[in-house]
């Protein structure tokens, strides 16, 4: 027994000798066995069942009258696909087949896609034109105008090839323009893409920059097949000529081919040579078309100016002559001017006149200020006698009130031997009531001032008592006579 099959349990009944798989060994020899005599197959069937798992995943059933196959193509393969798989889209798969062990199916894993046969192909082309023209992506009023002579030219396509070629042949022998050149290829894998990288790259670049932007683009490749013209109705390459935001000539394949691209573009040429020519006017015919513009512009403007001239002296028959309108005018001119000048020598006269006039019974300033400078000292006299008067009145009047206030001065009072009582603030003490003993006063007199206690009625009687009693000590102490 192989290592192939360890996993086989033999009957230990009935004496039956015969191997028993288990499912798993029968799913693996089914599959190693499809894959190595299947391992490269192109099938061709109608799409159904199409779905794109979230994963980046295709899957779908590829089908025809009779049978089914379900296919898987993987997110890595799907993005390089050269067509998009649509429901009911009839299609040549290229890949290899293989089993799903968990439900026991058999499924082609699928490397490559083409569309079958041109009718498919023309079926697949007119629901996508019918979609389009539903969106309104051909409407004329979206279309924009071709600039008269662009600056610079963009130009989406091969490289390698003979459109290119014809396209700055053209253009050198028409008009000689800056051309800018986005390398893509135009069929096959990856054709696509790079359409549509040429087309928002160009929309891109920025004004003023070091790359110059296109003023105008064309989209160019020769003939062919259906086949080899199917990256032009590519929904994304439509989508991205309508969005472009510079005008585009669409130039693909020959006169009779059309693509969708042909119908959103803003102009469609037959062939890449007429793409150029729509781009840019023939040099030599705007040279002569210059030319003969400016001989009609020279011959108009001197037409007009002989009409001119003519329709000027028609009208000066009828005018006076100017020159004698100038001498009167003259005359007129000098006359007001003496006139001017007598009026202007009679005014200053009379100005004069009433000058004197008016002077002759005004005062000269002089004396008029010698008369004002006089009555002002006069009252500056006056004013100094009053003043000196009423001071002197003022004094006298002053001194008998001094000696009004003299005669009822308290110190004439005091001078009688009348003293002045006061606390120590200098209030007077008008009446015995008003003190207290022990309280401290001054006695204002004539000559000075004193200070004194209150003492109490007892205290009084007791001092008077002892100052009797001293002055009877005094009288009895004279010194006795000396007996000797």
């Amino acid at each position: 027994m192989t290592d192939k099959h360890k996993n086989i349990v033999h009957a230990e009944s009935s004496g039956d000798n015969r191997p028993i798989f288990s499912v798993s060994d029968i799913s693996q020899a089914l599959k190693r066995s499809v894959e190595e005599n299947f391992s490269h197959v192109r099938v061709r069937g109608e799409i159904s069942r199409f779905t794109l798992a979230r994963s980046g995943h295709m899957y779908m059933t590829m089908k025809d009258e009779n049978s089914v196959l379900d296919a898987v193509c993987w997110k890595g393969m799907s993005s390089r696909l050269s067509i998009s798989p649509e429901d009911g889209m009839e299609v040549i798969a290229t890949g290899r087949l293989t089993t799903y062990p968990g439900r026991s199916n058999y499924q082609i894993v699928i490397e490559q896609m083409e569309v079958a046969g041109e009718g498919a192909l023309l079926k697949l082309l007119e629901d996508r034109r019918k979609k389009f023209l539903a969106e309104g992506l051909f409407n004329p009023e979206f279309k924009k105008e071709l600039p008269y002579l662009p600056d610079c030219i963009g130009v989406v396509t091969s490289p390698t090839g003979a459109v290119i070629r014809d396209i700055l042949h053209r253009l050198d022998d028409r008009f000689p323009r800056h051309v800018l050149l986005w390398p893509a290829n135009v069929q096959g894998d990856g054709a696509v893409e790079q359409i549509v990288a040429g087309i928002e790259g160009f929309n891109s670049i920025k004004w003023g920059g070091n790359v110059p932007r296109p003023d105008l683009l064309i989209i160019a490749r020769g003939g062919g097949s259906l086949e080899d013209l199917w990256a032009f109705n590519e929904e994304a390459v439509v989508r991205a000529a309508a969005d472009s935001n510079i005008p585009l000539i669409s130039a693909i394949g020959h006169e009779t081919d059309t693509t969708l691209i042909d119908f959103v573009s803003d102009k469609r040429a037959p062939t890449p040579s007429a793409a150029a020519e729509m781009a840019v006017p023939v040099r030599a015919n705007l040279i002569e078309t210059l030319a003969i513009s400016g001989v009609r512009l020279h011959r108009a403007m001197n037409r007009s100016y002989e009409d001119n001239r003519r329709d000027i002296e028609g009208l000066s028959r009828g005018l006076p002559n100017p020159t004698r309108i100038a001498e009167e005018a003259t005359q007129r001119l000098d006359d007001c001017f003496e006139k001017l000048i007598n009026a202007k020598d009679y005014y200053y006269k009379n100005l004069a006149s009433q000058i004197l006039q008016l002077s002759a019974g005004l005062i000269s300033p002089a004396q008029y200020i010698a008369v004002k400078q006089n009555e002002f000292i006069s009252q500056i006299r006056a004013w100094s006698r009053g003043i000196s008067s009423f001071v002197e009145k003022k004094s006298h009047e002053l001194d008998l009130a001094s000696l009004k206030l003299e005669g009822v001065s308290f110190q004439r009072v005091l001078d009688r031997g009348f003293a002045l009582v006061t606390d120590l603030d200098g209030k007077p003490l008008l009446s015995a009531t008003s003190t207290e003993p022990g309280m401290s006063i001054g006695i204002k007199f004539s000559d000075g001032d004193v200070r004194g206690t209150i003492l109490s009625e007892r205290k009084l009687i007791e001092k008077k008592k002892r100052s009797t009693r001293k002055k009877s000590l005094d009288v009895g102490d004279e010194p006795q006579g000396s007996l000797l």
